[in-house]
């Protein structure tokens, strides 16, 4: 598995996880999801 499939596979349960009745505190777990998402949608643009 590629780096950036385990970013897309870590933004996905972050995601699910934020969509949960949970209590985090002060984290988003919804924007750290969306910043994994993005960091592997340009990861081949990054390590170009």
């Amino acid at each position: 598995m590629s780096i950036q499939g385990l970013f897309y596979i870590v933004a996905i349960i972050l995601l699910v996880i934020a969509a949960l009745p949970v209590n985090t505190g002060r984290i988003s777990l919804a924007l750290l999801g969306a910043a994994f998402a993005l960091l592997a949608y340009s990861w081949p643009v990054l390590t170009d």
